[in-house]
């Protein structure tokens, strides 16, 4: 492995966008991941899945999609382009390596992972953020007789035939696994616990993505309002499906409290035709199902819990100080950290797109790296 200037942790996008920056800036870096492949967390995701951001926004730098994956790749597409892109630019991760502590011991990072001790002055996290599933649980929980599994777990309906299934969670996740029951012609129940905001994936012929990078500049607040009124007339009413809509418009959302709006692929209209039915918070479980807040007890053979994930960094990084909030997230992404030569990529929701903020932060961390070991080497000499 040498004399790395720079440990990745993590070989999905971020981590491949960063060795690769990296590395175009002359830099050597060494990637441990602890699964057995490139991309291990879209290789996990759900069969029908597409990217919600379009295709020209969501490439890594130095490497374009391929056209004919479409305005919105498959998962597969993402997993075959990962491959590509870590064959292109020649990136070997050390596979099957899990990291078990990241310490700062003078003016290196010391990496301990279950292959090898490894240090660096540098060491860039990116672990992502969808690794964690969050699981809450309700009263009773233990008597319920059928399945219970988090959405990261869910593959395709052919488990779910003749069953009665129950998703929780209106993220896009939820959203798009109930719609992909409800396409198979299962019965499905989505439990919606508060406000939501939606956004349709196209507006006015474009991908809603890039209005959201046309406007980056404007404040959230100011930006929500304008295009309120275009939002509403796309997505029509929601009140009269039993759901809320949420006082904090899409932008402060992911800014404020790094939720991500569902962007409809057509859940809305299974839930206006009744294929989809809408139901409130849970209150508990029962042993044939569940009780609801507002509309008592139903049966379920099955309930998917897309809840989503809580990334906590607070193991991996034991002595690190104010770089973590207090649930172990990072409080900056993409620029330095209070802690000298840390960085984080792709690690905090953004309202212009995941994929192609990672691109822009592996950049961004890339020139600031280069900046960090040239001064360094100055300081030595």
């Amino acid at each position: 492995m040498g004399n790395p200037d720079a440990v990745i942790v993590g070989a999905g996008p971020a981590g491949l966008a960063c060795a690769a920056s990296l590395g175009a800036l002359g830099l050597k870096s060494v990637i441990l991941e602890k699964a057995s492949a490139v991309g291990a967390v879209w290789r996990r995701h759900y069969d029908r899945l597409h990217l919600h951001t379009d295709r020209g926004h969501s490439s890594l730098p130095g490497m374009a999609m391929p056209k004919s994956f479409g305005r919105y790749p498959s998962r597969a597409h993402v997993v075959d382009y990962l491959e590509s892109y870590a064959a292109h630019f020649a990136l070997k991760p050390l596979l099957d390596c899990e990291v078990r502590a990241v310490r700062r011991e003078g003016t290196l990072w010391q990496i301990d992972s279950t292959v090898a001790k490894i240090a660096a002055p540098v060491v860039v996290m990116a672990t992502g953020w969808a690794d964690r599933p969050h699981r809450p649980v309700w009263p009773d929980m233990a008597t319920f007789g059928g399945e219970i599994i988090h959405s990261s777990a869910y593959r395709n309906p052919t488990p779910y035939s003749n069953k009665r299934v129950l998703v929780v969670g209106f993220g896009n996740s939820g959203g798009e696994i109930a719609l992909d029951l409800a396409n198979a012609g299962i019965d499905v129940s989505l439990s919606v616990r508060g406000p939501v905001q939606i956004l349709p994936r196209d507006l006015l012929g474009l991908p809603i993505l890039t209005w959201a990078i046309a406007q980056r500049h404007l404040p959230a607040r100011f930006a929500d309002f304008i295009n309120a009124p275009m939002i509403r007339l796309a997505v029509g009413s929601i009140e009269k499906l039993g759901l809320q809509r949420a006082a904090k418009g899409p932008r402060r959302m992911i800014e404020e409290d790094g939720r991500v709006p569902l962007l409809d692929v057509g859940t809305l209209a299974k839930i206006r035709d009744g294929t989809i039915k809408v139901r409130g918070a849970i209150a508990r479980f029962t042993a044939d199902g569940v009780r609801f807040v507002a509309s008592g007890a139903e049966s379920f053979d099955r309930v998917i819990l897309a809840t989503g994930f809580r990334p906590d960094l607070r193991t991996l990084l034991p002595n690190a100080e104010g770089v973590l909030d207090g649930q172990g997230k990072p409080l900056v992404t993409g620029r330095p950290t209070a802690e000298p030569g840390l960085y984080f990529c792709g690690q905090i929701a953004s309202p212009t797109g995941q994929l192609r903020e990672i691109g822009l932060e592996a950049q961004s961390i890339a020139a600031s790296v280069r900046q960090f070991i040239v001064s360094r080497a100055s300081r030595d000499v």
